[in-house]
C-alpha cells in the first residue's frame, strides 16, 4: 500500500509549514515520509479508525527526520494528505512493536 506515496505541491507545501499553523510543531520535508513509508517496522492501519474518509494512517521511522512520523495517505491513489511527529498513543505503540520484534521487551 505504501509503496509509490507521492505527494502534489499543495500538500507537500503544507506539511512543510505545519509551525505556521502549529506553534512549536515539527515541518515535515516530504521526503521524510517516504521513508517513514518504507520502514520495515511501519505500523499501517486500513482504514484509519480517526479517518472519516477512510484514509490510511502509516506510522514510520524517519532516519533522515530522526523520529517517527504519521503519515496519511489516500488510498485511492497513495497520495500523501497530511503528516506530522508522531507522539502518544501511537508512539508508543510503534516503540512497543518494535522492541517486541526485536526481541528487546
Amino acid at each position: 500500500m505504501t509503496i509509490g506515496l507521492w505527494w502534489d505541491d499543495e500538500d507537500a507545501e503544507h506539511i512543510r509549514q505545519r509551525s505556521l499553523r502549529y506553534p512549536g510543531a515539527t515541518d515535515i520535508e516530504p521526503a521524510w515520509t517516504l521513508e517513514a513509508a518504507a520502514d520495515p517496522h511501519r505500523i499501517t492501519r486500513e482504514p484509519d479508525p480517526k479517518s472519516r474518509s477512510g484514509h490510511t494512517r502509516v506510522l514510520g521511522y524517519s532516519l533522515s527526520a530522526g523520529f517517527v512520523l504519521t503519515v496519511i495517505i489516500d488510498p485511492e491513489d497513495h497520495s500523501g494528505v497530511t503528516a506530522w511527529k508522531t507522539s502518544g498513543a501511537d508512539l508508543r505503540e510503534y516503540l512497543g512493536d518494535r522492541r517486541e520484534g526485536d526481541g528487546r521487551s
